[in-house]
């Protein structure tokens, strides 16, 4: 997944009304404005209720259906091997997203976390705030990536290092 991958297919979205916050690898990276290491794909937040519709604009691109685990998340595919990873969640009262797990639990991405905006090949995005990042960061093992994403989430915006990321 390339810059101007991520910039037309959040373009594709947004002209049908469809909010997109990135996440994931390149949340961070619009955070910091740069493309900082490679994508396999495009992690993104939407309403659930805008699942169906983003679904249906982007087959129109070609893209097809290739993991189902909703409520909790479903991925799209092109022929060019482009993924797009989407976390739905249901907006509640405050303004935070509730996303329902596949174990019948509920993650809810607080209501700062949706304020993030960053860089995208000199297009600004909306994403997850660095420390909405982060949290997303923790509660399984983290790989090589999510390390480089967390230390540049440290570096950049004084964020503490969550447990298993630090020295020891």
């Amino acid at each position: 997944m390339q810059a101007n991958d991520v910039v037309q297919i959040v373009t594709w979205l947004e002209a049908v009304g469809i909010s997109v916050w990135l996440d994931g690898g390149w949340g961070v990276d619009a955070l910091v404005g740069r493309q900082t290491r490679p994508h396999d794909d495009l992690d993104v937040v939407i309403a659930t209720e805008d699942a169906g519709h983003a679904l249906r604009r982007l087959e129109a691109q070609s893209f097809a259906l290739t993991v189902d685990e909703r409520p909790t998340r479903f991925v799209l595919r092109d022929p060019r091997d482009r993924r797009i990873d989407f976390h739905p969640v249901t907006f509640d009262v405050e303004g935070g997203g509730v996303q329902h797990l596949q174990d019948g639990r509920t993650f809810r991405y607080p209501p700062e976390g949706f304020h993030g905006s960053g860089s995208i090949d000199g297009h600004v995005v909306r994403c997850l705030s660095a420390e909405v990042q982060m949290l997303c960061h923790t509660g399984y093992v983290p790989d090589h990536n999510d390390h480089h994403d967390v230390a540049l989430l440290h570096t950049r915006f004084g964020l503490p290092l969550p447990l298993g990321y630090g020295p020891g």
